[in-house]
């Protein structure tokens, strides 16, 4: 069995359960290869792979991710924070320079909840006086 670090990454309503592995194999997302599984989508794989870039190691490590929930916007997200959270475990030298790019961070944003007598969580209906 290989050795790894895990780290889990969450946004909106994603989860993402990321592995580090030491190796040059493609990295995976749920089983596909990620340039498949972002294509046709502005966050591609450098998105993700930022945090190996910052820390220098995007040619010595490859990742699996296995990711739920949400769209592909927080799909992308909790995997990028899942992969900054794990290179955090293998080498915590690392971590200064990537909270210095903003990676270990969650994005504590949520959809707000939808309210009745309104049309969405904050419009309401247009008032009409007669």
């Amino acid at each position: 069995m290989e050795k790894y670090f895990e780290g889990i990454g969450r946004r909106k309503t994603s989860t993402a359960r990321v592995r580090i592995y030491k190796g040059d194999k493609a990295s995976t997302i749920n089983g596909v290869p990620a340039v498949d599984f972002l294509k046709d989508y502005t966050k591609t794989e450098l998105y993700i792979i930022r945090p190996l870039t910052v820390s220098g190691l995007e040619t010595q490590y490859y990742f699996t991710a296995k990711v739920s929930g949400g769209g592909i916007t927080g799909q992308a997200d909790a995997i990028r924070l899942g992969l900054a959270r794990a290179i955090c475990l293998m080498n915590p030298e690392a971590k200064p320079a990537l909270r210095k790019e903003n990676l270990v961070t969650r994005d504590p944003r949520e959809v707000e909840r939808k309210k009745y007598h309104h049309v969405k969580a904050r419009k309401k209906p247009q008032f009409s006086k007669r």
